[in-house]
């Protein structure tokens, strides 16, 4: 095989392994979409009848793992990334979720 063949098929499989990485707009979308998330828990947070909402701990998780996911999958380009990656995430977002779960009913916060 030629030096330029060799190159060429090289090249070729670098560029099999590129993937797409969000523009400086989308960024700037998934920016907001986190602003946004953080004001509305701060905000629940400064209103006494939601914090004494049973809801209110398991409304707080749910923003948090949403606010993870979306700083995972973008931030860290493991949306990008090969399946596995996306895989280990999930399941240790997951783990801790129920983690998390089964001590607040160990220590009945709800």
């Amino acid at each position: 095989m030629s030096h330029d063949a060799k190159h060429s098929a090289a090249h070729g499989a670098a560029h099999a392994h590129e993937t797409h990485h969000p523009t400086g707009n989308q960024y700037l979308k998934i920016a907001i979409i986190l602003t946004i998330i953080t004001a509305i828990e701060v905000w629940a947070y400064y209103i006494p009848a939601l914090v004494a909402s049973p809801l209110f701990n398991p409304a707080l998780i749910i923003m948090s793992a949403l606010k993870f996911g979306i700083v995972v999958l973008f931030y860290m380009h493991i949306k990008f990334d090969h399946p596995l990656f996306r895989l280990l995430f999930t399941a240790s977002l997951i783990l801790a979720l129920c983690t998390g779960t089964a001590l607040m009913f160990l220590f009945k916060v709800f």
